[in-house]
């Protein structure tokens, strides 16, 4: 199983390890991009702080961000489990998982990154701001950017197996699986379901959504499930207590749409 998650906007402080160095990153055949795409932030926020607050798309408030992304190469480091932070690392709780769920983690969760193209949770790099929204000066719009590199590097991660995609639409858009690994690809909505008058109604939830599929992930790894198609998928949340509906698409070529549907928000 592999599990593709978002970033998080917000972003632990810079870690007390080693400047990052490309050979111990998973995923060695997006190193090429990644240093490109390290180089062309590192001087953009080297020069006019103006500019590169409009290029990221930040307000004042945040100027520290860009002296940051001006120190990239020399920054202290941690595991990307512990940078990313907000509402669906709060709810996935890595740190509070057993052993075996750390291990699990770390061989089926995938980050996407504006800057480092994709990450696992082990992947020692520090704290930065680009997201994949973001369209650099010479490297042109970023999802664009790593599309070609993803196509080539990331079917192979997935090894023919379950992927179980949770990224948003800007990160999506960077990859998307093609052939027969879409059909072994599962999509989560989650819809919001409470009574009106006796009428029951449903709404997508945007905050609730995050904390919901890191609930789902954690309740993934914690049970020790890894489920090798989509078909599995929607049993196994439904047998940890999860409200699944949806499935296989009418033509049988693409995603599966699943939605989870919560009564309580939280």
């Amino acid at each position: 199983m592999l599990v593709l998650l978002p970033p998080s906007e917000g972003k632990a402080a810079a870690g007390r390890g080693a400047p990052v160095d490309f050979a111990g990153l998973s995923l060695p055949g997006l190193n090429a991009a990644r240093a490109a795409v390290l180089d062309e932030l590192v001087e953009l926020c080297s020069g006019d702080e103006a500019k590169a607050r409009e290029v990221l798309g930040i307000g004042e408030g945040l100027r520290g961000e860009v002296a940051k992304n001006a120190g990239l190469r020399e920054a202290g480091t941690r595991p990307a489990g512990r940078v990313y932070t907000g509402v669906l690392y709060d709810a996935l709780g890595l740190a509070s998982l057993d052993a075996a769920a750390k291990r699990r983690a770390a061989r089926s969760l995938l980050v996407f990154s504006g800057l480092w193209g994709a990450v696992r949770t082990g992947d020692r790099i520090p704290s930065y701001r680009l997201s994949m929204g973001v369209k650099l000066p010479g490297t042109g719009p970023l999802a664009s950017y790593w599309r070609p590199v993803m196509a080539e590097v990331l079917p192979e991660a997935a090894d023919g197996g379950l992927v179980l995609d949770l990224r948003s639409a800007a990160y999506a858009a960077a990859w998307k699986p093609k052939g027969e690994l879409a059909g072994a690809t599962a999509t989560v909505r989650v819809l919001h379901a409470r009574t009106v008058d006796g009428v029951e109604r449903r709404s997508v939830v945007s905050h609730f959504n995050k904390a919901t599929k890191g609930r789902i992930v954690r309740d993934l790894l914690a049970d020790g499930r890894l489920p090798g198609s989509p078909a599995e998928l929607v049993t196994a949340l439904r047998d940890l207590g999860h409200v699944v509906e949806g499935g296989a698409p009418a033509d049988g070529g693409g995603p599966w749409a699943l939605d989870v549907v919560v009564t309580d928000v939280h």
